[in-house]
This record gives C-alpha cells, structure tokens and sequence, in this order.
C-alpha cells in the first residue's frame, strides 16, 4: 500500500456531487458549499477560479483545479463578472436573494447550465463529507490547487466526461470511484511536479528504512506493533529505525502509529454500526477502555461522543 492508497483506501466518495456544467459568458457563480474538497476540469472554453484570498486562477482545456473547503469561491468566466447564483451545501443553487434555480437552468441528466450549447464545460466533483477524504491529505493541499493540462496527462478526464451524463444502474458509483481516481492522479502529479515540497509522510514512502516501516502499519494495524518489532521486520536496528522515522516522518513511529489507529476508528465509528469493542479490536487497541483512552487522550472525546456528533452532520445533509 502506497502512501495515496493508504490515505484513500479507506474514506472515498459516497454519492459525490458531480455535474457538468456549461455557460455562456458572462457568467459567475459563488460557491459555499462547505465541502472539503472539489475537483474542477475544464473540457472547452475557459473558466476563472477565483478565491476569497488568493489569486484567481484561468482554467483552460485540460486543466484542473481542486479547491479545498470550506473557503468560498468564485467560478466565472471572467474574474470581474459579478456572481448571480450561489451553489450551497448539497450542491443546492439559488439567487443571491434565495430563489431556487435548479430547475431553470437544468440541462439534462448531471447537466446544469444557462445554456445547451455554452461556450464552456466543465466537469465538477465534490466530495461532500469531512470524512471522505485523508484529513493528513487535505491539510497538506494548498487552499487552491492549479494543474495546467501540459504538466500532466490524466486519460480519466474524457472518461469522467462520457459517465457523468449517463442515467444507469449503479453509476453513482461508478462516478465516485472514477472521482476518486481522478483525485489520486491529480495529488500525485501536484506531489511530483518540479520544485515541490510533498509533505513528510508522502516522502517517506520512497525512503528504503522508513517506507516499509509505514507500509507495515498501514496494512495490519491490529498487529501489536513496536518499534523492535517493526525494526527486525525492516532489517535494521530499533535505535537506527526509530531515530530515521522521526528524522523523516516528524514524529515517532508509536505516535504515528497512534494517529493513524484512531483515524480509522474515527472512520468506523462514523460508518459502520459496529461496537466500539469491535472497533478497537480492528484497529489495534485491546478493547474499548483501551480505544476510549486514547482516543479522548488524543481527541477529546469519547468514541461514542464522536460517532453521536458525526451523525448530526449526516442528518443535516440528508435533510430535503
């Protein structure tokens, strides 16, 4: 497991917002939605992103942009037009006075628009919850990510294209994971691109002592790892393993290891209906005193607090 696998094996898109969008200029729309992260591509014409704070953004062909929530935005075809709609929560679209707009500038299936025929289309994915997406990943994303179509080569963008207006069985699904695809492909080249500064954990899958070491946790964390155990497993000296995982990660590999158990109970406990008990045996505590230990230690709350708050969000979003 690499280190985008690992941070997006887990939490994915679950019934994404996503749409085509097609204007005719002028054209301006604010989003604040809130969403912790969307993923933005350009088909034909040009679009302005256009940040609160920040610098705007020209979006052309084959680009793509991710912005990362829940800062609000402008998408435009010119950075000076002035906004007419807003995009709220949900992907729910109104005037600025509040009159719906959905249907008035419905286009067709995941088709939205103020014209059939506009001189730009582009392609929108949101990932709605906190949840579907690494928070280590989100918080190593700038605000406002900006891929120029010639410093990558995606083919998953015409295939995004091609889905996103079908109406058939089970293809939410099928856009989710093609969304979350396009995300992984977008991360690794913002990661690789000339000049820039991939976080630690990212960098430290290529390193030949510390990279096993994290494969080892992310893949089994109910083992009942130590950092001697983990040393033998990687051929070198626990001394040597775990002055090399601080120097490279930032932290011990116990703490590591700590925050990535309780992200993923977090996850569990969110997602699934199983005990806590259950939970803290899969993600490597010994049962649910020790897993409400630590994760109070570390959080804040209890497990069962965290499970009852996260389900109040869900409410609200499945609210009409």
């Amino acid at each position: 497991m690499d280190a985008l696998a690992g941070l997006l094996d887990g939490p994915r898109a679950r019934g994404a917002f996503l749409l085509r969008m097609v204007m005719e200029p002028p054209w301006s729309v604010r989003v604040e939605d809130h969403a912790p992260l969307c993923l933005m591509c350009v088909t034909r014409g040009e679009a302005w992103i256009v940040p609160d704070t920040g610098d705007p953004v020209l979006l052309l062909p084959g680009d793509v942009a991710i912005a990362r929530g829940p800062d609000p935005y402008l998408a435009a075809g010119s950075p000076d037009t002035p906004p007419y709609a807003l995009i709220g929560p949900g992907g729910r679209c109104a005037t600025l006075q509040g009159e719906p707009l959905e249907q008035s500038m419905h286009l067709g299936v995941r088709t939205w628009g103020n014209a059939p025929d506009g001189a730009t289309t582009m392609l929108i994915g949101t990932y709605q919850m906190d949840r579907e997406v690494s928070r280590r990943l989100l918080d190593a994303l700038p605000g406002l990510l900006h891929l120029p179509a010639d410093r990558w080569n995606c083919p998953l963008m015409p295939v995004l294209d091609e889905e996103i207006s079908r109406d058939e069985p089970g293809q939410s699904v099928v856009l989710d994971r093609v969304l979350d695809l396009l995300l992984i492909a977008a991360v690794r080249a913002w990661f690789s691109r000339p000049g820039a500064e991939p976080p630690a954990w990212y960098r430290a899958m290529g390193d030949p002592v510390v990279g096993p070491a994290l494969r080892l946790m992310q893949n089994d964390p109910a083992h009942p790892w130590t950092v001697a155990s983990l040393a033998a497993k990687c051929g070198v000296s626990r001394a040597g393993l775990a002055r090399r995982f601080t120097d490279v990660v930032g932290e011990p590999p116990m703490a590591y290891l700590t925050d990535w158990r309780l992200a993923l109970a977090a996850d569990l406990l969110r997602d699934t209906d199983a005990t806590v008990e259950a939970v803290a045996r899969q993600v490597g505590y010994s049962g649910a005193f020790a897993l409400s230990a630590a994760f109070k230690r570390v959080r804040g709350l209890s497990p069962r607090e965290h499970r009852t708050a996260a389900a109040l969000p869900d409410r609200q979003h499945d609210s009409p």
